[in-house]
Parts: C-alpha cells; structure tokens; sequence
C-alpha cells in the first residue's frame, strides 16, 4: 500500500462546534467542508482532522455511526506544560489533568463541545523512582 495522504474521520452531532474548537484551541484550518462534513488540516499534525454529522446517509459503513467511543486524538508537542496552562486559562475542559507516566510520558486530555477527546503529549526524562 502506498499512501499519499492520512486523515481522522470522527462521527460528532455539531461539526461546526468541533471544528470551530479545533481551530480555535489546536490551530486548525479548514480545508474543505460541506453541509455535515468539515476537513480541517495543520501544517504539522500529519494528517486532516475530519468531523462528519452523526446520521449522514453517504456515512459508511452504517454499522460504524455514531459517537467514536474509546477514540482519543493525540498530538505530540513541544511545550507541554505552557500548552496546559494556556487551553486550561482560555476555558478548555480538561478531562485529565496533567501528569507524567513512570515512561516519561508526559500528558493531559480535554474535551470539545461533542465529547471528543484530544490528549497532548510531550516526551520528558522518565521520573527518577528513586525519588
């Protein structure tokens, strides 16, 4: 398989509230939309951010509709704490606060206006468990 291009296509109630989230808070243009259908994509996230309206009849296979349960949409950053402390003071809902694995993942998630999670990590010396 050769791929040429990469996307994450969510199901949501209100694209225009993830998407306007998704540009507001992660940077996020849009590149196309439609009624039901917004692609938003960034310079360095590798791949479009796709929201499709919950009960499009084009949404295939029927039998994946709906909310994405258990689906997290991860981006690794540079500056992990400065980006917690921004999202948190603008408003976000951060649904898991900041904290470190024993691996050195160093993270936190939040949550836009339909419920999909968003978690950023940054890769940090694992902490000492000497300590």
């Amino acid at each position: 398989v050769q791929i040429t291009a990469s996307a994450i296509s969510v199901n949501v109630a209100d694209v225009q509230a993830s998407s306007e989230w998704a540009r507001k808070y992660l940077g996020f243009d849009a590149a196309m939309s439609a009624d039901g259908f917004c692609s938003l994509a960034h310079p360095d996230a590798g791949f479009n951010l796709i929201y499709l309206r919950t009960g499009l009849p084009t949404f295939k296979p029927a039998s994946a509709a709906g909310t994405a349960t258990g689906l997290l949409v991860v981006f690794t950053v540079e500056d992990i704490d400065g980006d917690y402390m921004r999202l948190r003071d603008a408003g976000v809902e951060i649904v898991t606060p900041i904290e470190t694995e024993p691996w050195g993942e160093r993270y936190f998630q939040m949550a836009d206006p339909n419920g999909v999670i968003y978690q950023l990590v940054q890769w940090v010396e694992p902490p000492d468990p000497t300590l």
